[in-house]
């Protein structure tokens, strides 16, 4: 007769030491066995032999199969027992373990935002330290926890489904921040099984690696209360908004390679862009992504910064930095679409559960990406909550929305025959338009003066009108057709320009339909575009100063005004994300070093002058002088403060002509200094 008669079925054994029992909390931990006490079972393949501590006495498991499944009965045990498992090893080593199948569920699912309930979290549960893991996979046969702590062993840790949610759950004692960790998912498709990255880990290893790891984003002690508290009024609309749009790889590096830190960047990129008199830092994506040469456009980790630079704590003290120096942060936010790493979401439980199934709907054409379903409830909740998360745990300003023109039409650089139309036969895409109206009226309503950007480059109507008014619900767009024309226009010789005098008037035709930013963003100076400088006609004297007639007409034309780093200093390469600014520009010759201290004045002229920002949105804040000398080639208007006498007259030559004693009328008498 053997010494211990197993309570339950060789089965379901080798289903636990297989990997692939789907209710592994039914078998392992603490079972009732009726009136004949409590049945403790438990699966280490790491240990020699095993005993469990209950009381202050150590009872042996019973090895029931060799690969390392032990049972004990406790036939005296009345009540749910708290024990902890003593391993021994080979080595003759021991070690005493909390038992994660003891627990209770840790889960409660409760409709509060996605990262509060999902992704790991720290947390004491039942007078215990440790982790608890959720994550989403309806469709999985098994989910399990994997990391450095189980040598990376899916079949220790796997998950508790909770089958209305399609969630899998475990708390594991005693893990800690920056415990390395994946999901293994065990899916129904032809025995697929799959390492993930966690879609909503709030930190992830330095590339090519792609474990996630373990971070408490509420343990920042922040410093920029005021900031937060003022920032309805500093972001009003009327307020100055000039944007300094950077790369973080590439704006500066140290020893000629080597990224600068999160920490580095508060110092230093901070303080250049207060020098510089900027309002406003835009980061291309800082969300965690796999490589490098996408800038961050193709994002794999959406609740996480990048680790090239640091810490989610290191991020939230550049952002604390920045606000502490009157600097507002907006992010570049990538809703459109995702890549298809294997680690990332694409095909997560064996099902196309984030992306589209049809090709037609789920892939994009340019990029190589996957597109997100909109049309289920969870992929909305999980895009609009990642975008509340930047605003609550990162204290982020503003939102500038990616390629939201990809998003709105179903045929977007598709060819008949390649895309499936709405249900009213349309080419709009409908759930697209509920996610966008959904995430602004829920960012608007949670944090009141965050800003979010649409960069669109269609005539959508009403991108920046409220969504209550059949509205995106936007607060700025891009205005894409200023920038084409604007530098088509300055692409020109001088002595062609006359010919393309409508180029620069167009823009006021339209410039109050949306609430606009004017850019001169980082899409304008690669893939062969070239710098902005060097888009310039003429020879090194007349490329800079059409430049700096370009930036100056920039800034007073209405709406906000974005310029990607560089072009202060008139950089002539086209910007490369694999190195830095060619800083040593300032110190040759008189004129990157004549542009900065041109970009510093006019930035701090816009700033300082309300009638160049108070009243972009209207014609109350704008007054043509004369458009019609396209002979010569100038545009004069004034910028003017409603309800004041402040007016601004700006006159414009578009050519190096001196133009002597031009005759310029004014809608009053000016006052010179000794009237």
């Amino acid at each position: 007769m053997p010494d211990h008669i197993p309570t339950i079925s060789n089965e379901a054994v080798a289903a636990i030491v297989g990997g692939y029992h789907g209710d592994p909390f039914a078998i392992l931990g603490p079972h009732p066995l009726g009136k004949k006490g409590f049945v403790i079972r438990t699966f280490l393949p790491q240990a020699a032999s095993a005993a469990v501590l209950l009381n202050g006495q150590t009872h042996p498991l019973h090895s029931i199969h060799e690969e390392g499944f032990y049972e004990l009965v406790l036939p005296k045990q009345k009540e749910r027992p708290a024990y902890q498992l003593e391993l021994t090893y080979l080595d003759g080593r021991t070690q005493l373990l909390e038992d994660p199948y003891r627990f209770p569920t840790a889960f409660t699912g409760s409709r509060t935002e996605l990262y509060e309930n999902m992704g790991a979290h720290l947390i004491t549960h039942e007078g215990v330290p440790g982790v608890r893991f959720a994550v989403w996979a309806p469709a999985a046969e098994r989910v399990s926890v994997i990391g450095t702590f189980n040598q990376w062993d899916g079949r220790r840790h796997p998950m508790r489904k909770h089958h209305d949610f399609g969630t899998w759950e475990i708390f594991i004692p005693h893990l800690a921040a920056g415990d390395l960790y994946k999901y293994e998912v065990k899916t129904p498709f032809r025995g697929y099984m799959v390492s993930k990255s966690d879609p909503v880990g709030f930190f992830a290893e330095m590339r090519p690696n792609t474990a996630s790891v373990v971070w408490d984003v509420d343990s920042y002690d922040w410093q920029d209360h005021d900031w937060v508290n003022s920032r309805a009024e500093r972001q009003a609309l009327t307020k100055p908004m000039n944007v300094y749009e950077v790369h973080l790889a590439s704006w500066r590096r140290k020893n000629g390679w080597e990224w600068l830190t999160y920490r580095e960047l508060a110092d230093q990129l901070v303080a250049y862009v207060v020098e510089m008199g900027y309002t406003h830092l835009e980061l291309l994506p800082v969300a965690e992504h796999p490589f490098d040469g996408s800038w961050g456009y193709q994002v794999t980790g959406y609740f996480a910064p990048t680790s090239r630079f640091g810490t989610p704590d290191d991020f939230k003290y550049f952002v604390d930095a920045c606000h502490r120096a009157n600097i507002g942060v907006i992010l570049d936010w990538v809703p459109a679409h995702f890549p298809k790493d294997q680690h990332g979401l694409s095909f997560f439980d064996g099902t196309y559960l984030y992306e589209h199934a049809d090709p037609r709907q789920g892939e994009h054409p340019d990029w190589g990406t996957l597109i997100f379903n909109y049309g289920r409830d969870e992929i909305r909740r999980f895009l609009v909550d990642n975008a509340l998360f930047w605003i609550d745990k990162y204290h982020i300003d503003g939102l500038r929305v990616d390629a939201v023109a990809s998003m709105l039409y179903l045929d977007f650089s598709r060819e008949a025959g390649q895309w499936i139309p709405n249900p009213y036969g349309g080419r709009e895409n409908l759930e697209a338009i509920r996610l966008l109206r959904e995430m602004n009226d829920t960012l608007h309503g949670r944090f009141p003066g965050v800003l979010t950007i649409a960069e669109e480059s269609t005539a959508w109507p009403g991108v920046t009108r409220p969504t209550s008014e059949g509205g995106l619900g936007f607060d700025l767009k891009w205005n894409m057709g200023w920038m084409n024309d604007t530098l088509r226009y300055m692409g020109n010789d001088p002595i062609y320009r006359s010919y393309h005098q409508s180029s620069l008037t167009f823009s006021l035709l339209y410039a109050f339909s949306e609430k606009f930013v004017l850019p001169l963003s980082h899409d304008e100076v690669v893939h062969l575009k070239r710098s902005i400088v060097d888009k310039m006609p003429g020879d090194e004297w007349q490329k800079f100063a059409n430049a700096r007639m370009l930036y100056a007409y920039q800034y007073a034309h209405p709406g906000r005004k974005l310029n990607f780093m560089g072009n202060e200093i008139g950089q002539w390469a086209e910007w490369q994300e694999s190195k830095a600014l060619d800083w040593y520009l300032l110190e040759r010759g008189p004129y990157h070093k004549g542009m900065q201290a041109f970009t510093r004045a006019v930035n701090h002229l816009y700033k300082n002058e309300p009638a160049l920002h108070a009243a972009d949105d209207s014609w109350e804040g704008f007054t043509w002088i004369d458009f019609r000398d396209a002979v010569h080639s100038v545009l004069i208007f004034m910028r003017q403060l409603p309800g004041t006498a402040e007016h601004l007259l700006v006159a414009c030559n578009f050519t190096p002509q001196v133009r002597g004693r031009y005759r310029v009328g004014v809608p009053q008498p000016a006052c010179m200094p000794k009237c």
